[in-house]
């Protein structure tokens, strides 16, 4: 038999698989509906270790996101101009603003997309960090998603 936390995280993959979920509070709602409490710091722990992340249209687990995309530098054009709100210089960061709830849908792209000189991204709500491997990468990337996302 499955222990509390194993079985929480099986119902709370089951809701997000089901579609729809956008909010811990729901989360937390559907849970307590099949008899299982939960408080919010255990759900964020839960969120975070199933990898969750929150897209526009609410939470998305990892195998979710399909990594073998076929087309994803498109991915990534689509995804900075439905999600880019602003991009700025941070020496060999460059710092994303995007809509509330619209950073790690745009982090994915990103990530998915692999481009050159990136090292790394870390999204919060509404701002992602991309590390590059350089000023120059920096500039370049800079560059290519403030054009992609028709800024420049």
């Amino acid at each position: 038999m499955a222990g509390p936390k194993v079985r929480r995280r099986r119902l709370i993959a089951r809701f997000i698989q089901g579609g729809g979920v956008t909010s811990q509070e729901q989360l937390r709602e559907l849970l307590i509906a099949d008899g299982v409490e939960a408080t919010q710091a255990t759900l964020s722990r839960d969120l975070r270790d199933l990898g969750v992340v929150k897209g526009p249209d609410g939470y998305v687990l990892p195998e979710d996101l399909a990594p073998e995309r076929k087309d994803s530098a498109k991915e990534f054009a689509d995804a900075l101009q439905a999600h880019l709100l602003d991009a700025e210089p941070a020496t060999h960061f460059v710092v994303l603003h995007t809509a509330p709830g619209h950073a790690q849908a745009l982090a994915v792209a990103i990530d998915g997309a692999a481009p050159n000189g990136v090292a790394a991204t870390i999204a919060g709500d509404d701002a992602i960090f991309v590390a590059l491997r350089g000023e120059r990468a920096s500039k370049a990337f800079l560059h290519a998603v403030r054009t992609a996302a028709g800024l420049e």
